[in-house]
Order: C-alpha cells, then sequence, then structure tokens
C-alpha cells in the first residue's frame, strides 16, 4: 500500500474563477481525505503562504485556477522551497496560461490552432475594427490570460464588436481576436503522457461558456460519436502534440473544435483542469473506470515520482500574488 501523505490543497485565491477553485479544492481534500492522507486546504486569499509552516508537507495539490495557480507564481515558489506539487512546471504553466504565447509554439510546431490578432487595451476603435476585418467574421474575442471562458465572447460583425472588447478588457489587459471555429466541442484530458477518452460537448448555448461549464443542468457529455474512430484518434493525438510542445505535466486538459470538415483545432491548454462535479477531466477517467479518488492520487504520485525543480535565481520569494 502506499504511503499516506500530508497534503495541502490550495485552492480559491482572489481571482474570477476563485469560486470554482474552491470547489476544485473542496472535492480534492474530501477525496484525498477518503482515502486516508493528511489533508489541509488552504486559501491564499486568506493565508499568509510566506507565514505558513512548510517543512512537514509532502506535496501540494494545486486546485488554483487563473492567475497565480496557473500562469507559473505558485509553481515558482514552490520550486523556490522545493515542495513537490501537482501539474505542470512554472515554465510550461506560464507558457500555457497565455494564449498567445501558446498559440505561436503551436504554429510554429505545425500543430493547427485557429489564426489570431494580439490586442490590447490602448488599442484604438479603428485599429480593433482592422483587426476585426483581418480575421474575419465570425470571430471570437477573448481575454489572453483568463480561464472557465471568461471575457469571452462570439462576435458575427463589427456592431458586435465593441461589447466583446469591453468584456475582455475587464479581465486582461491583453486579448485576442481569433478566428471562429464553426464546428463540434471538444476536450482531451491527459495524466503525463497517458490520452484520456476524447469527450464530445454538446450545449443549447451558443458555445461552451461559463454557464454551460459549471451550471446549466442541460449540458451534454458524449462518449459516443458521430464521427469515425480515426478522426478521435487525431483529435486525441493533436491534443497529446499540443501538451508536449508546451511541457506539461500532470493532468491537463485541451480544448479543441472540430471544424465541418472533421479537422480538430487547439483552443488552448490547462495545466489546472477543475475538478467539480461538472467538470471533464474526472468525466474521461471514469470512462476508463478511474475514479475521482484514484485520479487525485495519480495526480499526487506523478509530481512525487518527477524529479525535485531546480530553483532560479529569477523566481519570486515566498508571499502572496504578484500585480497582475
Amino acid at each position: 500500500m502506499a504511503a499516506l501523505l500530508n497534503v495541502v490543497v490550495l485552492a480559491g485565491g482572489d481571482t474570477a474563477e476563485r469560486e470554482v477553485s474552491l470547489d476544485s479544492g473542496r472535492a480534492v481534500t474530501w477525496a484525498l481525505s477518503q482515502r486516508g492522507h493528511r489533508v489541509t486546504p488552504i486559501d491564499p486569499a486568506e493565508t499568509l503562504l510566506a507565514e505558513y509552516s512548510w517543512g512537514d508537507v509532502d506535496v501540494v495539490f494545486l486546485a488554483l485556477h487563473g492567475p497565480f495557480g496557473e500562469d507559473g507564481q505558485i509553481q515558482a515558489i514552490l520550486d523556490r522551497i522545493r515542495v513537490p506539487y501537482t501539474g505542470s512546471g512554472a515554465a510550461a504553466s506560464r507558457l500555457a496560461f497565455s494564449k498567445s504565447a501558446s498559440k505561436e509554439c503551436f504554429f510554429t510546431q505545425g500543430i493547427p490552432t485557429p489564426s489570431y490578432v494580439l490586442i490590447h487595451q490602448s488599442d484604438s476603435p479603428v485599429q480593433l475594427c482592422n483587426h476585426a476585418e483581418s480575421i474575419g467574421f465570425p470571430l471570437v474575442v477573448k481575454p489572453d490570460s483568463q480561464g472557465s471562458s471568461i471575457g469571452v465572447s462570439i462576435v458575427r460583425s463589427l456592431v458586435e464588436l465593441t461589447a466583446a472588447v469591453e468584456l475582455c478588457f475587464r479581465y486582461d489587459a491583453h486579448g485576442l481576436i481569433e478566428s471562429a471555429i464553426e464546428g463540434t466541442e471538444w476536450t482531451v484530458g491527459l495524466l503525463d503522457d497517458r490520452i484520456l477518452p476524447a469527450l464530445q460537448i454538446e450545449t443549447d448555448r451558443e458555445y461552451f461558456d461559463f454557464n454551460a461549464k459549471y451550471e446549466s443542468e442541460t449540458t451534454r457529455y458524449l462518449f459516443e460519436f458521430d464521427v469515425g474512430r480515426e478522426v478521435v484518434k487525431d483529435i486525441e493525438s493533436v491534443a497529446q502534440r499540443a501538451c508536449a510542445v508546451l511541457g506539461t505535466q500532470g493532468l491537463a486538459r485541451v480544448d479543441l473544435r472540430l471544424d465541418q470538415e472533421n479537422r480538430p483545432w487547439v483552443l488552448e491548454v490547462n495545466t489546472i483542469p477543475g475538478l467539480t462535479d461538472h467538470s471533464l477531466v474526472p468525466k474521461s477517467a471514469a470512462r476508463l473506470g478511474i475514479s475521482f479518488g484514484e485520479l487525485c492520487e495519480r495526480a499526487l504520485r506523478s509530481c512525487l515520482s518527477a524529479s525535485v525543480p531546480q530553483p532560479s535565481v529569477a523566481e519570486p520569494s515566498v508571499g502572496q500574488p504578484q500585480t497582475q
């Protein structure tokens, strides 16, 4: 039997994804406690990490969604104090959390991802209109660094652009105007190199937005598809390549669109996927007979079996989230 561990679950934080993160943290805390581990949940918005005693902590389970959790900040801090943690390292986390940076990696490596233009809140209305027209309609406006579809809009004409851009810039100074892929919504979870079954998502809403993800009871999750097995294998292969290019570790989730010609397009890679009762990676794991508790256990063991990361002189000291 594997040794029982002293685990800290980090969840919450002061971001737009706080409530989702707290839900993930509660689910992980319960699951690992049921398996006999000593589990301590900590919310960085309420506990000064610099004052916490890390000496007897075996491992940190990261359930922090959004800035500070997925952008490499907390990973760099834990690297510096040499505390193992679940998921990807600081560099891969920073890369994946920026949609524009990760897309540039995808372009370089031939991984299909929608074309885009990077925008900034200082851009003039004329510049924004020109960018939109260069991409063409329909298009998507989204924050560069944000999750859970927060701040995302589908824009089908110039009339809708201003409101979409204003929403985007509530959450990030940088955003993307991205070509919209008309087709179906897919996601693929990974645990290190193991691909979990691809999952197709159907929603009554215009796209898989925050409501469809966390609130709607009508969102459908499908493991039986109209497309052939070769198409599904292509989706899974592209997802695996996207994670490999970014250097992710542990649990990750790749969100994709399948166009009308059955070609997959990578939208983004999530290095700390949701772990709530609505979340996608647990659904895919369950398809293989992996319970939620076992999935969390495997995430723990994965990071403990990896080599201990070496600190960098550029890493921040232990503390609270840096100002974005």
